[in-house]
């Protein structure tokens, strides 16, 4: 089978779809035809070797897919051949099969398209557990979303929409800004201006915001955690600047703010329950059609390098997805 091959750490232009064998099949497994994967920015950090934590070589990048099940082992149930699932694994999406666990694959709702299903799981799954379990959330609330067109940002933009919340969208440019309006915000600013706080503060009337949703990090979290409302809380999704913020201890306490941690890979281990809540949520709203999740531009497996590049510039709106089958 085919599947992009990081056999050293590198820049994405160096690395090249190969032939390699076909996973074959062992006890708790379910080996799934991959339809269309989505290519995330912890993607990118790891294909070059900097993120976190280092996949070992070599290894096929990509966590979120999918497809239809090719063969499930003989201790498997609930995934017969041709049901159609969502995954979300470490690595291996960008291949043509992957081997995965029972636990880490879903059977998709009727009527999902593949490319929706690979670029809906780990935004949605993100902002929904963000949200509500980490930021709880109110109705009425008012919600700043930071990066808001980006794939976790719009995520957050819809689902905080579906909560009942005000959403206040922060991007960069009129076409970013415009996108997350079409897509549920009820205002938008423009962080890159030095006066953007005082448009908050004047969309806000002084309030400030209640629950702020960050993937971005850098200078753009200290100030935004300025403007935050008494009792507000921020939710530290990732660091998509590049840089990691250091808060200072004296502004939580002037402000009433707390600061909330959210990390996906850890909520399966620590809080399956609440996950499966979540999952349960999400499914509910896909069925009935209450969330459409966005797609952003959707990429021939040969053309995977483009797809890489486009999620890391400035002007990509939504997740980026390649499509596989």
């Amino acid at each position: 089978m085919k599947a992009v091959l990081v056999e050293n750490y590198d820049h994405i232009d160096n690395i090249t779809i190969k032939e390699v064998a076909k996973p074959e099949l062992s006890a708790g497994m379910v080996r799934v035809r991959i339809q269309a994967a989505a290519i995330g920015f912890v993607d990118g950090l790891k294909v070059q070797g900097l993120y976190q934590t280092k996949d070992p070589l070599p290894f096929t990048p990509g966590s979120e897919f999918a497809g239809v099940v090719d063969e499930a082992a003989a201790d498997v149930e609930g995934f017969p051949p041709g049901t159609p699932v969502i995954g979300m694994v470490r690595n291996g999406g960008l291949a043509e099969y992957i081997c995965a666990a029972g636990a880490d694959l879903f059977v998709a709702p009727k009527g999902i398209e593949p490319a929706v299903g690979a670029s809906f799981f780990a935004n949605y799954l993100t902002a929904l557990y963000a949200l509500s379990a980490r930021g709880k959330l109110q109705q009425g609330e008012t919600l700043l979303v930071l990066g808001a067109a980006g794939g976790v940002g719009i995520a957050a933009v819809q689902v905080g929409k579906l909560l009942g919340a005000r959403v206040i969208a922060a991007a960069s440019t009129d076409e970013k800004r415009h996108f997350a309006v079409k897509f549920g915000a009820d205002e938008s600013l423009d962080y890159t201006r030095e006066d953007w706080r005082d448009e908050l503060k004047a969309l806000t009337n002084g309030h400030g915001a209640d629950v702020i949703y960050d993937p971005v990090g850098g200078e753009l979290s200290l100030q935004a955690f300025r403007s935050i409302a008494w009792n507000g809380r921020h939710l530290v999704i990732g660091f998509a600047s590049g840089t990691i913020p250091a808060l200072r201890f004296n502004l939580p306490l002037l402000k009433g703010g707390a600061l909330l941690g959210v990390d996906l890979a850890q909520i399966g281990r620590r809080e399956p329950e609440v996950r499966d809540r979540v999952i349960a949520q999400l499914f509910t709203w896909l069925s009935e059609k209450t969330l459409v999740p966005v797609v952003g531009k959707v990429f021939a497996f040969e053309n995977f390098h483009e797809a890489f590049k486009a999620m890391t510039t400035r002007s990509a709106l939504g997740k980026m997805v390649v499509r596989i089958g």
